[in-house]
């Protein structure tokens, strides 16, 4: 198993980035908050976990350890895969994700692409006492980002599956959000609010 990949970052894409490792590029998939914590030319260095599927090897790619031990403990419950699992992290921190659980929050669980009512409550009794306490008081999630938030946040809900045209709308949408932010957005944050306007038009 490759436990974790560190070297400059080679390439970046709205789903994944490069990181050469002794003159070798391996592509790591990333959430929009892990990619935007990353700088082309800069060194990282990435917690990772393999995939393995009889025509693909599959390497996903987080900021830490304990966004990587969610990442695997969430594929654990029944119809959740290496996407969902990751889509789920693109939206909720793992400690978000643990207050879900814990506090039997649906429609937490349900901002996310692919997970309905039913599933959601499907989920919720998966994880009950698996996924532990929440580690902190941190609401918030994501990284700061410096510049273009509406590309980053773009590319981002495309990546999960919605069409550009609602992905046009949900920018516009949390557009005063980010504006209004003291300091630098986060795509983090923006990324969420934009998935529960999404939620709310369909």
């Amino acid at each position: 198993m490759i436990a974790f990949v560190s070297g400059p970052v080679a390439a970046l894409a709205p789903d994944a980035a490069v990181v050469e490792v002794g003159g070798v590029g391996i592509a790591v998939q990333c959430t929009p908050n892990t990619l935007s914590t990353l700088r082309m030319g800069q060194p990282a260095k990435l917690a990772t976990s393999l995939v393995v599927r009889e025509d693909s090897l599959t390497l996903y790619g987080f900021v830490d350890d304990d966004e990587r031990g969610t990442f695997e403990l969430l594929q654990t419950a029944s119809g959740v895969g290496p996407r969902l699992a990751q889509a789920m992290l693109a939206v909720h921190t793992p400690d978000a994700l643990r207050r879900a659980v814990a506090t039997g929050d649906e429609k937490a669980l349900t901002a996310v692409p692919g997970i309905g009512k039913k599933g959601a409550q499907k989920l919720l009794l998966e994880f009950k006492d698996r996924l532990g306490e929440p580690l902190g008081t941190s609401t918030g999630i994501g990284a700061p980002i410096s510049t273009g938030w509406r590309d980053q946040l773009h590319a981002a809900l495309i990546g999960l599956g919605y069409a550009t045209r609602e992905a046009d709308e949900a920018v516009s949408a949390v557009a005063p959000q980010a504006e209004a932010a003291e300091g630098t957005p986060q795509v983090g944050q923006l990324l969420r609010a934009a998935l529960q306007t999404l939620n709310r038009a369909r």
